[in-house]
Protein backbone atom coordinates (compact mmCIF):
# COMPACT_ATOMS: atom_id res chain seq x y z
CA UNK A 1 0.00 0.00 0.00
CA UNK A 2 1.40 3.32 -0.94
CA UNK A 3 0.31 6.67 -0.17
CA UNK A 4 2.65 8.54 -2.46
CA UNK A 5 0.76 11.17 -4.13
CA UNK A 6 -0.24 9.96 -7.76
CA UNK A 7 0.89 12.23 -10.97
CA UNK A 8 -2.69 13.57 -11.43
CA UNK A 9 -2.70 14.33 -7.38
CA UNK A 10 0.95 16.42 -8.01
CA UNK A 11 -0.37 18.03 -10.78
CA UNK A 12 -3.43 19.52 -8.37
CA UNK A 13 -0.99 20.95 -5.92
CA UNK A 14 0.79 22.53 -8.21
CA UNK A 15 -1.86 24.04 -10.59
CA UNK A 16 -3.68 24.98 -7.06
CA UNK A 17 -0.31 26.34 -5.51
CA UNK A 18 0.41 28.74 -8.80
CA UNK A 19 -3.29 30.04 -8.30
CA UNK A 20 -2.87 30.94 -4.38
CA UNK A 21 0.58 32.98 -5.88
CA UNK A 22 -1.79 35.56 -7.09
CA UNK A 23 -3.14 35.90 -3.57
CA UNK A 24 0.01 36.45 -1.42
CA UNK A 25 1.12 37.58 2.09
CA UNK A 26 -0.29 41.24 1.81
CA UNK A 27 -3.41 39.86 0.45
CA UNK A 28 -4.50 37.54 3.35
CA UNK A 29 -2.88 40.72 5.87
CA UNK A 30 -5.21 42.80 4.58
CA UNK A 31 -8.39 40.41 4.85
CA UNK A 32 -7.21 39.42 8.44
CA UNK A 33 -6.79 43.26 9.60
CA UNK A 34 -10.09 44.46 7.92
CA UNK A 35 -12.27 41.56 7.23
CA UNK A 36 -14.71 41.03 4.45
CA UNK A 37 -14.98 37.57 2.41
CA UNK A 38 -12.17 36.84 -0.08
CA UNK A 39 -14.58 36.98 -3.17
CA UNK A 40 -11.54 37.44 -5.21
CA UNK A 41 -10.30 34.06 -4.13
CA UNK A 42 -13.34 32.49 -3.92
CA UNK A 43 -13.93 33.61 -8.18
CA UNK A 44 -10.37 32.42 -9.16
CA UNK A 45 -10.83 28.77 -7.89
CA UNK A 46 -14.28 28.58 -9.00
CA UNK A 47 -13.27 29.54 -12.21
CA UNK A 48 -10.23 26.87 -12.59
CA UNK A 49 -12.60 24.53 -11.63
CA UNK A 50 -11.58 23.64 -7.84
CA UNK A 51 -14.91 24.04 -6.63
CA UNK A 52 -16.24 20.64 -8.07
CA UNK A 53 -13.58 18.40 -7.53
CA UNK A 54 -15.18 16.14 -5.40
CA UNK A 55 -18.52 16.42 -7.66
CA UNK A 56 -20.32 14.37 -10.21
CA UNK A 57 -19.10 15.50 -13.51
CA UNK A 58 -22.86 15.21 -14.95
CA UNK A 59 -23.46 18.53 -12.83
CA UNK A 60 -20.21 20.39 -13.96
CA UNK A 61 -17.88 18.73 -10.81
CA UNK A 62 -14.37 16.76 -11.98
CA UNK A 63 -15.47 13.60 -9.94
CA UNK A 64 -12.38 12.99 -7.99
CA UNK A 65 -12.44 11.72 -4.81
CA UNK A 66 -11.77 12.81 -1.23
CA UNK A 67 -8.01 12.35 -1.74
CA UNK A 68 -8.20 15.17 -4.67
CA UNK A 69 -10.00 17.12 -2.17
CA UNK A 70 -7.60 16.76 0.29
CA UNK A 71 -4.78 17.72 -1.97
CA UNK A 72 -6.16 20.81 -2.96
CA UNK A 73 -7.24 22.08 0.48
CA UNK A 74 -3.69 21.37 2.21
CA UNK A 75 -2.15 23.32 -0.84
CA UNK A 76 -4.36 26.20 0.15
CA UNK A 77 -3.70 26.58 3.53
CA UNK A 78 0.21 25.91 2.54
CA UNK A 79 0.59 28.80 0.37
CA UNK A 80 0.01 30.98 3.44
CA UNK A 81 -3.87 31.63 2.99
CA UNK A 82 -4.24 29.35 5.98
CA UNK A 83 -8.07 28.65 6.92
CA UNK A 84 -8.73 32.05 5.87
CA UNK A 85 -8.34 30.99 2.09
CA UNK A 86 -8.91 27.47 3.14
CA UNK A 87 -13.07 27.99 4.84
CA UNK A 88 -13.80 30.35 2.18
CA UNK A 89 -14.35 27.39 -0.02
CA UNK A 90 -14.99 24.59 2.63
CA UNK A 91 -18.46 24.13 2.26
CA UNK A 92 -18.12 23.92 -1.69
CA UNK A 93 -15.79 20.98 -1.09
CA UNK A 94 -17.53 18.50 0.80
CA UNK A 95 -20.87 20.22 2.45
CA UNK A 96 -23.30 19.19 -0.10
CA UNK A 97 -22.15 15.80 -0.13
CA UNK A 98 -25.51 14.43 1.59
CA UNK A 99 -27.09 15.80 -1.57
CA UNK A 100 -25.15 14.35 -3.73
CA UNK A 101 -25.47 11.00 -1.87
CA UNK A 102 -29.14 11.38 -0.96
CA UNK A 103 -30.56 14.26 -3.44
CA UNK A 104 -33.38 13.58 -6.28
CA UNK A 105 -31.97 14.15 -9.74
CA UNK A 106 -34.09 17.05 -9.67
CA UNK A 107 -32.24 18.19 -6.56
CA UNK A 108 -28.88 18.07 -7.53
CA UNK A 109 -29.43 19.52 -11.19
CA UNK A 110 -31.10 22.71 -9.31
CA UNK A 111 -28.36 22.90 -5.97
CA UNK A 112 -24.89 21.47 -7.61
CA UNK A 113 -24.12 23.14 -10.92
CA UNK A 114 -24.71 26.69 -9.07
CA UNK A 115 -22.59 26.24 -5.96
CA UNK A 116 -19.47 24.40 -8.19
CA UNK A 117 -19.73 27.81 -10.38
CA UNK A 118 -19.27 29.78 -7.91
CA UNK A 119 -22.84 31.87 -8.53
CA UNK A 120 -24.00 31.07 -5.16
CA UNK A 121 -21.76 30.12 -1.63
CA UNK A 122 -23.90 28.64 1.30
CA UNK A 123 -23.36 27.29 4.30
CA UNK A 124 -24.25 24.37 7.30
CA UNK A 125 -26.50 25.19 9.80
CA UNK A 126 -26.53 22.44 12.32
CA UNK A 127 -24.36 23.41 15.66
CA UNK A 128 -27.27 25.16 18.23
CA UNK A 129 -26.31 27.41 21.41
CA UNK A 130 -27.48 24.84 23.82
CA UNK A 131 -26.45 21.76 22.01
CA UNK A 132 -23.05 21.98 21.24
CA UNK A 133 -21.87 18.35 20.17
CA UNK A 134 -24.68 16.74 20.84
CA UNK A 135 -26.75 17.24 17.76
CA UNK A 136 -29.64 15.04 18.28
CA UNK A 137 -30.84 17.12 21.22
CA UNK A 138 -30.91 20.03 18.48
CA UNK A 139 -34.10 22.30 19.21
CA UNK A 140 -34.42 24.04 16.28
CA UNK A 141 -38.14 22.98 14.97
CA UNK A 142 -39.53 22.35 11.31
CA UNK A 143 -43.05 21.96 11.67
CA UNK A 144 -45.12 20.74 8.34
CA UNK A 145 -47.62 23.07 7.10
CA UNK A 146 -49.02 21.53 4.00
CA UNK A 147 -46.52 21.46 1.10
CA UNK A 148 -44.17 23.41 3.06
CA UNK A 149 -42.11 23.11 6.34
CA UNK A 150 -41.82 26.12 8.88
CA UNK A 151 -37.93 26.38 10.64
CA UNK A 152 -37.79 28.29 14.07
CA UNK A 153 -35.19 28.08 16.18
CA UNK A 154 -31.54 29.33 16.51
CA UNK A 155 -27.99 28.10 15.01
CA UNK A 156 -24.49 28.99 16.29
CA UNK A 157 -20.85 28.88 14.49
CA UNK A 158 -21.96 29.31 11.31
CA UNK A 159 -19.44 30.82 8.93
CA UNK A 160 -19.97 32.28 5.51
CA UNK A 161 -23.46 33.21 6.35
CA UNK A 162 -23.17 36.95 6.41
CA UNK A 163 -22.82 36.02 2.49
CA UNK A 164 -24.59 32.96 1.62
CA UNK A 165 -27.30 32.75 -0.54
CA UNK A 166 -28.26 28.83 0.31
CA UNK A 167 -27.94 27.08 3.76
CA UNK A 168 -27.87 23.35 4.34
CA UNK A 169 -29.91 22.88 7.92
CA UNK A 170 -30.98 20.27 10.15
CA UNK A 171 -33.68 20.27 12.24
CA UNK A 172 -36.32 18.56 14.27
CA UNK A 173 -39.70 17.59 12.57
CA UNK A 174 -40.50 15.06 15.28
CA UNK A 175 -40.24 15.46 19.10
CA UNK A 176 -37.38 13.81 20.93
CA UNK A 177 -39.65 11.81 22.98
CA UNK A 178 -41.96 10.97 20.39
CA UNK A 179 -38.95 8.59 18.44
CA UNK A 180 -37.39 5.39 19.10
CA UNK A 181 -33.88 7.13 19.35
CA UNK A 182 -32.81 10.58 19.80
CA UNK A 183 -30.87 10.28 16.00
CA UNK A 184 -34.33 10.04 14.44
CA UNK A 185 -36.81 12.73 14.09
CA UNK A 186 -34.60 15.02 12.59
CA UNK A 187 -34.38 16.19 8.62
CA UNK A 188 -32.19 17.90 6.47
CA UNK A 189 -33.06 20.92 3.99
CA UNK A 190 -31.26 22.57 1.48
CA UNK A 191 -32.76 25.65 1.00
CA UNK A 192 -32.39 29.76 0.56
CA UNK A 193 -31.31 31.60 3.14
CA UNK A 194 -34.23 34.32 3.50
CA UNK A 195 -32.82 37.47 5.14
CA UNK A 196 -36.56 38.57 6.17
CA UNK A 197 -36.98 35.53 8.06
CA UNK A 198 -33.19 34.50 9.47
CA UNK A 199 -31.34 37.30 11.19
CA UNK A 200 -27.89 36.86 10.86
CA UNK A 201 -25.39 37.91 13.78
CA UNK A 202 -21.60 38.17 13.16
CA UNK A 203 -19.37 36.46 16.42
CA UNK A 204 -16.35 38.67 16.73
CA UNK A 205 -13.91 36.47 17.10
CA UNK A 206 -9.77 35.73 17.49
CA UNK A 207 -9.02 34.92 13.76
CA UNK A 208 -10.05 34.20 10.51
CA UNK A 209 -11.99 37.45 10.03
CA UNK A 210 -12.15 37.49 6.27
CA UNK A 211 -14.74 34.48 6.98
CA UNK A 212 -17.58 35.15 9.25
CA UNK A 213 -18.97 33.01 12.00
CA UNK A 214 -22.37 33.78 13.20
CA UNK A 215 -25.42 33.35 15.05
CA UNK A 216 -28.88 32.79 13.27
CA UNK A 217 -32.04 33.38 14.76
CA UNK A 218 -34.45 31.57 12.43
CA UNK A 219 -38.09 32.93 13.07
CA UNK A 220 -41.03 31.51 10.67
CA UNK A 221 -38.59 30.23 7.43
CA UNK A 222 -40.68 28.71 4.87
CA UNK A 223 -38.97 26.02 3.82
CA UNK A 224 -41.01 23.67 0.40
CA UNK A 225 -41.41 20.39 0.96
CA UNK A 226 -39.15 20.20 -2.31
CA UNK A 227 -35.98 21.49 -0.57
CA UNK A 228 -36.42 18.65 2.07
CA UNK A 229 -33.28 15.88 1.06
CA UNK A 230 -34.32 12.67 1.40
CA UNK A 231 -36.67 10.85 3.69
CA UNK A 232 -38.27 13.25 6.63
CA UNK A 233 -36.67 12.29 10.14
CA UNK A 234 -33.78 10.56 8.62
CA UNK A 235 -31.52 13.97 8.46
CA UNK A 236 -29.13 13.39 10.86
CA UNK A 237 -28.01 10.21 9.33
CA UNK A 238 -28.02 12.26 6.00
CA UNK A 239 -25.35 14.69 7.60
CA UNK A 240 -22.74 11.67 8.98
CA UNK A 241 -22.36 11.47 5.36
CA UNK A 242 -20.54 14.97 5.13
CA UNK A 243 -18.55 14.76 9.08
CA UNK A 244 -15.73 11.85 7.70
CA UNK A 245 -14.98 13.86 4.54
CA UNK A 246 -15.36 17.49 6.82
CA UNK A 247 -12.66 15.87 9.19
CA UNK A 248 -10.37 14.50 6.76
CA UNK A 249 -10.85 18.15 4.66
CA UNK A 250 -9.68 19.85 8.03
CA UNK A 251 -6.78 17.72 8.98
CA UNK A 252 -5.28 18.72 5.61
CA UNK A 253 -5.66 22.12 6.31
CA UNK A 254 -4.15 21.89 9.79
CA UNK A 255 -1.45 19.87 7.82
CA UNK A 256 -0.81 23.07 4.95
CA UNK A 257 -0.81 25.61 7.54
CA UNK A 258 1.66 24.15 9.87
CA UNK A 259 3.99 23.92 6.88
CA UNK A 260 3.47 26.88 5.86
CA UNK A 261 4.43 28.35 9.52
CA UNK A 262 7.31 25.83 9.16
CA UNK A 263 8.83 27.43 6.22
CA UNK A 264 9.04 30.90 7.84
CA UNK A 265 9.88 29.36 10.38
CA UNK A 266 12.78 27.69 8.96
CA UNK A 267 13.94 30.65 6.38
CA UNK A 268 14.20 32.78 9.51
CA UNK A 269 16.37 30.79 11.05
CA UNK A 270 18.82 30.96 8.53
CA UNK A 271 18.74 34.79 7.80
CA UNK A 272 18.48 35.97 11.58
CA UNK A 273 22.15 36.28 12.79
CA UNK A 274 22.52 36.92 16.63
CA UNK A 275 26.21 36.83 18.32
CA UNK A 276 27.73 36.38 14.55
CA UNK A 277 25.81 33.06 13.47
CA UNK A 278 22.67 31.96 12.58
CA UNK A 279 20.03 31.34 15.06
CA UNK A 280 19.00 28.33 12.99
CA UNK A 281 22.77 26.78 13.63
CA UNK A 282 21.91 25.92 17.16
CA UNK A 283 20.83 23.17 17.90
CA UNK A 284 18.00 24.41 20.54
CA UNK A 285 16.39 26.11 17.38
CA UNK A 286 17.32 23.12 14.65
CA UNK A 287 15.75 20.24 17.16
CA UNK A 288 12.00 21.58 17.31
CA UNK A 289 12.08 22.79 13.95
CA UNK A 290 12.88 19.26 12.74
CA UNK A 291 10.50 17.48 15.26
CA UNK A 292 7.51 19.55 13.71
CA UNK A 293 8.95 18.24 10.08
CA UNK A 294 8.17 15.14 11.34
CA UNK A 295 4.94 15.02 12.97
CA UNK A 296 3.89 17.17 10.03
CA UNK A 297 4.94 14.09 7.94
CA UNK A 298 3.48 11.82 9.93
CA UNK A 299 0.08 13.42 10.15
CA UNK A 300 -0.32 14.08 6.12
CA UNK A 301 -0.08 9.98 5.93
CA UNK A 302 -2.65 9.91 8.55
CA UNK A 303 -4.96 12.31 6.08
CA UNK A 304 -3.66 10.24 3.24
CA UNK A 305 -5.03 6.99 5.17
CA UNK A 306 -8.32 8.32 6.46
CA UNK A 307 -9.15 9.41 2.72
CA UNK A 308 -7.91 6.29 0.97
CA UNK A 309 -10.37 4.38 3.24
CA UNK A 310 -13.20 6.61 2.00
CA UNK A 311 -12.65 6.51 -1.27
CA UNK A 312 -12.13 2.72 -1.27
CA UNK A 313 -15.04 2.74 0.91
CA UNK A 314 -13.82 0.65 3.42
CA UNK A 315 -15.72 -0.52 6.74
CA UNK A 316 -17.59 2.46 7.55
CA UNK A 317 -16.85 2.25 11.17
CA UNK A 318 -13.09 2.39 10.24
CA UNK A 319 -13.37 5.28 7.84
CA UNK A 320 -14.61 7.09 10.98
CA UNK A 321 -11.85 6.31 13.21
CA UNK A 322 -9.23 7.22 10.61
CA UNK A 323 -10.95 10.38 10.22
CA UNK A 324 -11.24 11.35 13.63
CA UNK A 325 -7.49 10.18 13.66
CA UNK A 326 -6.41 12.42 11.23
CA UNK A 327 -8.01 15.21 12.53
CA UNK A 328 -6.92 14.81 16.02
CA UNK A 329 -3.14 14.07 14.73
CA UNK A 330 -2.78 17.19 12.07
CA UNK A 331 -4.28 19.62 14.45
CA UNK A 332 -1.89 18.72 17.51
CA UNK A 333 1.15 18.89 15.06
CA UNK A 334 -0.36 21.85 13.03
CA UNK A 335 -0.90 23.74 16.27
CA UNK A 336 2.97 22.61 17.41
CA UNK A 337 4.61 24.06 14.29
CA UNK A 338 2.61 26.94 14.28
CA UNK A 339 3.87 27.38 18.11
CA UNK A 340 7.32 26.76 16.84
CA UNK A 341 7.15 29.42 14.22
CA UNK A 342 6.55 31.86 16.78
CA UNK A 343 8.93 30.93 19.25
CA UNK A 344 12.00 30.65 16.61
CA UNK A 345 11.15 34.25 15.61
CA UNK A 346 11.07 35.32 18.79
CA UNK A 347 9.78 39.29 19.63
CA UNK A 348 9.14 39.45 16.01
CA UNK A 349 6.74 36.45 15.95
CA UNK A 350 4.73 38.45 17.99
CA UNK A 351 4.55 40.88 14.80
CA UNK A 352 1.75 40.72 12.56
CA UNK A 353 3.90 41.30 9.31
CA UNK A 354 5.94 38.19 9.98
CA UNK A 355 2.27 36.32 9.63
CA UNK A 356 3.27 33.28 12.13
CA UNK A 357 0.89 34.74 14.63
CA UNK A 358 -1.98 34.68 12.15
CA UNK A 359 -0.89 31.13 11.90
CA UNK A 360 -1.46 30.94 15.21
CA UNK A 361 -4.40 32.30 15.78
CA UNK A 362 -6.17 30.34 12.65
CA UNK A 363 -4.46 27.11 13.25
CA UNK A 364 -6.84 26.94 17.36
CA UNK A 365 -9.90 26.02 14.33
CA UNK A 366 -8.66 23.09 13.73
CA UNK A 367 -8.45 22.16 17.14
CA UNK A 368 -11.47 22.82 18.07
CA UNK A 369 -13.72 22.19 15.51
CA UNK A 370 -15.93 20.20 13.76
CA UNK A 371 -15.15 18.50 17.10
CA UNK A 372 -13.31 18.50 19.88
CA UNK A 373 -10.12 16.28 20.88
CA UNK A 374 -11.78 15.03 23.93
CA UNK A 375 -13.91 13.44 21.93
CA UNK A 376 -12.45 12.32 19.22
CA UNK A 377 -10.06 10.37 22.16
CA UNK A 378 -13.60 8.74 23.05
CA UNK A 379 -14.52 7.74 20.19
CA UNK A 380 -11.01 6.15 19.63
CA UNK A 381 -11.46 4.39 22.70
CA UNK A 382 -14.96 3.14 22.33
CA UNK A 383 -15.55 1.99 18.98
CA UNK A 384 -12.04 1.10 18.07
CA UNK A 385 -10.93 -0.50 21.34
CA UNK A 386 -13.58 -1.10 22.56
CA UNK A 387 -14.07 0.54 26.17
CA UNK A 388 -17.44 1.38 27.62
CA UNK A 389 -18.92 4.55 26.88
CA UNK A 390 -17.68 7.33 29.25
CA UNK A 391 -20.61 10.35 28.41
Amino acid sequence: MSFTLTGEQLEIRAAVLQLCERFGDDYWLAKDNDGGFPHEFHRAMAEAGWLGIAMPPEYGGSGLGITEAAVLMQAVAESGAGFSGASAIHMNIFGLHPVVVFGSAEQKRRFLPPLIAGREKTCFAVTEPDAGLDTTRLKTRAERRGDHYVLSGRKIWISTAQVAEKMLILARTTPVDEVERPSLGMSLFYTDLDRSKVEVREIPKMGRKAVDSNLLFIDGLEVPDRDRIGEEGRGFHYILHGMNPERILIAAEAVGLGRAALARAARYAGERVVFGRPIGQNQAIQHPLAERWIELEAAELMVLRAAAAYDRGEEAGMVGAYANAAKYCAAEAGFRACETAIMTHGGMGYAREYHVERYFREIQIARIAPVSPQLILSHIAERVLGLPKSY
